[in-house]
């Protein structure tokens, strides 16, 4: 849908938010990733990328309340700079935390990979200072429980337990973009950072004109029309 240059947050948590086949890869992959079995772990991320385009290298297990990926399980096996270097050339984000705030590279260290700690270590190409990232951070996930409402007053974000977009992902990436894709709502956000704000682009697919953009400050949510959150 998007330019290749867009990396994809996967928020799904819940299996029963996947087909029972996605299920079983994506816990083949989570098993696979904690063994350390990384032929598994590349041949699972392979195979879903060549048939539907879907992007795991960043996604958690299930169900799991650790928050670790392929390559925060790669850090504290320790394994070889090979692997790694393969996971970060699929895509994986070396500023992305566990539940527990732990990054790869913290993980390594901990663990005594000190070579791989040096390795995981986050490049980050835009720097924000520590509390506008989390201003940032919590703005916008106001913006997208506002922006994608249910009838009962809840949001499709709370209601499915999706993991929201963390904006220190994007410090890191050479265009610092990514999309969010949201069940329920066919479709979802082009998050964006730009400078110290995000421009959020949102849409319902099946909603004509429910295009919009509206912009994320460390001072609150500016909508499109007017006002703010």
């Amino acid at each position: 849908m998007f330019e290749d240059d867009v990396a994809h947050w996967d928020g799904t948590t819940r299996p029963d938010s996947l087909k029972d086949h996605y299920v079983t890869e994506r816990h083949r992959l989570a098993d696979a990733a904690r063994d350390g079995d990384w032929a598994t772990v590349f041949r699972v991320l392979d195979e879903v990328r060549a048939k539907v385009n879907a992007h795991w290298v960043n996604c958690t297990r299930l169900g799991g309340p650790s928050g670790y990926t392929p390559l925060h399980q790669a850090a504290w096996h320790g394994a070889p700079a090979d692997v790694v270097q393969r996971l970060l050339a699929l895509g994986a984000w070396r500023t992305l935390r566990t539940s527990d705030g732990s990054r790869a590279t913290d993980l390594a260290d901990r663990r005594g990979h000190r070579d791989l700690a040096v390795l995981l270590r986050p490049e980050i190409r835009h720097p924000l200072p520590y509390d506008e990232l989390g201003a940032l951070r919590r703005n916008l996930h106001r913006l997208i429980r506002h922006r994608a409402p249910e009838k009962d007053g809840t949001d499709l974000a709370t209601g499915q337990g999706l993991r929201l977009p963390e904006v220190e992902v994007l410090t890191e990436l050479v265009r610092p973009a990514c999309w969010f894709p949201v069940p329920g709502m066919y479709g979802g956000f082009l998050v964006e950072l730009s400078g110290r704000e995000l421009k959020v682009d949102s849409w319902i697919r099946v909603v004509g004109g429910s295009e919009r953009t509206d912009r994320v400050t460390a001072d609150g949510v500016h909508l499109q029309e007017g006002g703010q959150l």
